[in-house]
């Protein structure tokens, strides 16, 4: 009985204490549910803030991250311009030390210009030898005699163009200073028809325009003999110059000549349209453009009476007045009269 009374007992404070904790226990429950629904609202507006901050910072990596991808894509174009040159496969420095050290050759180079094709190196190293030591001298302006030869191999083994009268040639010397002593052997006669013109092979030589004329319609076989004859009547001429094609040697048709003088170029302006080798030449100043002259298109005559109108009114004064004209018109002789000033707004006034 006493077993019976306790499981009894028991039973009833399992039953009373599931009712108490059940009791107990579902008051906080909701609270927690409802501070959940509460606190989830917050959370959202706390959770899209930090979305939206993440988000810009995001955008502020991502920029930062493509600027520095640009500027390591700037240095790195700029590194391979500045290391090397995909063309020529040099540095940029390197080509300019080149230009510079090209600027300083040239300085030392003379050109030599209408040699004729028989001349060798020793003719020329002869020639200049005087003015300083010679380091190199190279022939130019060849026409090989075949077309499967370079000028190289034309220049030595002499197989030059049978109508090739002339060649030009390069001498490099030393020193500065000789090259420009050099110039004095400008308009010597290396052989019968032949006056060199020798220059200073640089670019930065300047040409005189004051002293030199512009020739038009030239023969394209023209030879710089047959120019310089043709105008020495004018004065002392320093250089003949003929442009003429690399590859043939024959004249494009214009050319220019160097006086000694100005006074000579106003002479030479009066060989304009005078024939050499059967050809009108044209003469002009250097700088000047020449115009072709404009044909008046055909009208028809006009009957005499308007030729003679014309005619008369050409050789009238500026001053005469061809037309009607116009009448002037009278001007009235009556005097003007005085306003009358009412004697109200006079005392007014005073």
């Amino acid at each position: 009985k006493e077993n019976k009374k306790r499981k009894r007992t028991e039973e009833v404070e399992k039953v009373s204490e599931d009712q108490c904790s059940s009791v107990v226990q579902e008051p906080p429950v909701k609270a927690k549910k409802a501070r959940k629904k509460e606190l989830s609202k917050a959370e959202k507006k706390l959770a899209n803030r930090e979305s939206a901050l993440e988000r810009a910072d995001e955008e502020e990596e991502q920029k930062l991250f493509q600027s520095k991808a640009k500027q390591k894509k700037g240095a790195s174009h700029a590194i391979t311009k500045s290391v090397v040159n995909s063309d020529t496969g040099t540095t940029v420095k390197q080509q300019q030390k080149k230009k510079v050290a090209d600027e300083t050759v040239n300085r030392r180079t003379v050109f030599v210009g209408n040699l004729p094709v028989n001349c060798t190196v020793q003719a020329l190293k002869s020639l200049f030898k005087g003015y300083g030591q010679i380091k190199s001298i190279r022939f130019r302006s060849l026409v090989p005699a075949e077309d499967t030869l370079s000028k190289k191999l034309a220049a030595i083994k002499h197989k030059v163009h049978p109508n090739a009268k002339f060649v030009n040639a390069y001498v490099v010397f030393k020193e500065e200073c000789d090259a420009i002593k050099a110039l004095n052997e400008n308009g010597t006669e290396i052989a019968s028809g032949f006056h060199i013109r020798v220059d200073i092979a640089s670019k930065t030589s300047s040409h005189d325009n004051k002293r030199s004329v512009f020739l038009g319609n030239l023969s394209y076989d023209i030879g710089d003999d047959a120019v310089r004859e043709h105008f020495s009547v004018c004065g002392g001429v320093v250089a003949v110059r003929i442009v003429r094609d690399r590859k043939t040697g024959l004249g494009k048709g214009f050319g220019y000549v160097l006086f000694e003088n100005t006074d000579a170029v106003h002479l030479a302006l009066k060989l304009n349209d005078s024939l050499l080798m059967g050809r009108k030449i044209r003469v002009k100043r250097c700088g000047e453009k020449w115009k072709a002259p404009q044909k008046s298109p055909d009208r028809s005559r006009a009957p005499k009476d308007r030729v003679d109108t014309t005619l008369t009114n050409k050789r009238r004064s500026n001053d005469s007045f061809v037309g009607e004209k116009a009448v002037p018109l009278k001007k009235s002789t009556k005097p003007k009269r005085l306003k009358t000033i009412p004697r109200n707004k006079a005392g007014k006034n005073e």
